[in-house]
């Protein structure tokens, strides 16, 4: 099986996802969205920004590896009456099916980050939007100090280590890396721009709540822990998460307000 959309598909992401909606809201408010603009949200989950895109007037596809997202993202556009949302199932590195220059707007916040071949993927987001389009891309810095960087940077600490050939997805949260991939797939360095930016997650509950939907839904931290666990270690792991998630709040004893950096990409297509 395909070991990226079996990480995916572990455990239940829309309980994570749950925790970003107001920012998601947020970033795609920011992005100047109308009325029967074409959108493709790549790595989209259940809908995080795919929603309020829809809800904008967009004209939205959300695609995503995992078959259980996309079928909550589904259910999420019926349930919200979103006839102009739709969801399928996809690889981010090959959009077999799409055609070229079918999209106004290619979103992808912390989603085509996590595919394969990364080069692939960078040529497949410019080949699908127009000419004068924009792609935008949310990413997880490496050795950031805020949670989703330390959150896998510890649970690596406890997981083996990748096979051969393994590219970390972090790599695209560096600025270089980043115009390097888009550079190759014929984007002008000047029509690349890069700034950091602040996600906030939000639960309505103390840190070791939010932490423990982590270690019960989140795929990389499932496998941190199965792989602390043999060796006697899940204590130890647990611990040092705990530590991290109390010492990031923002939000008091019994709200969780932890806010994360990312690298915001913003490519125009020429």
């Amino acid at each position: 099986m395909n070991a990226n959309k079996a990480l995916w598909e572990k455990g239940d992401f829309t309980r994570i996802a749950e925790t970003m909606r107001q920012s998601g809201e947020e970033l795609i408010d920011a992005l100047s969205i109308c009325q029967g603009m074409d959108v493709l949200d790549l790595g989209c989950g259940d809908g995080t920004t795919a929603v309020p895109a829809a809800q904008l007037g967009a004209n939205v596809l959300g695609i995503d590896i995992a078959a259980n997202l996309v079928a909550a993202g589904n259910g999420r556009a019926a349930a919200a009456g979103l006839t102009n949302l739709r969801f399928h199932e996809g690889d981010a590195s090959n959009l077999a099916g799409i055609a070229d220059e079918s999209f106004d707007l290619v979103v992808s916040i912390f989603g085509a980050m996590f595919a394969p071949r990364p080069f692939d993927v960078a040529r497949e987001m410019v080949r699908v939007t127009r000419p004068g389009g924009r792609i935008v891309m949310g990413n997880w810095i490496p050795g950031d100090p805020t949670l989703v960087a330390q959150v896998l940077k510890i649970s690596a600490a406890y997981t083996p280590p990748p096979p051969e050939g393994f590219i970390s997805p972090v790599t695209w949260g560096v600025e270089d890396v980043v115009r390097e991939r888009f550079t190759a797939a014929g984007v002008r360095p000047e029509d690349i721009s890069c700034e950091r930016a602040t996600y906030v997650f939000r639960h309505n509950g103390p840190p070791s709540e939010f932490l423990a939907a982590f270690r019960t839904y989140y795929g990389p931290t499932m496998n941190a822990f199965e792989a602390a666990a043999k060796e006697g270690r899940d204590g130890q792991l647990w611990e040092d998460l705990t530590a991290l998630f109390e010492a990031q709040n923002q939000g008091g004893a019994d709200t969780t307000a932890i806010p994360a950096t990312y690298l915001k990409v913003v490519v125009n297509r020429r």
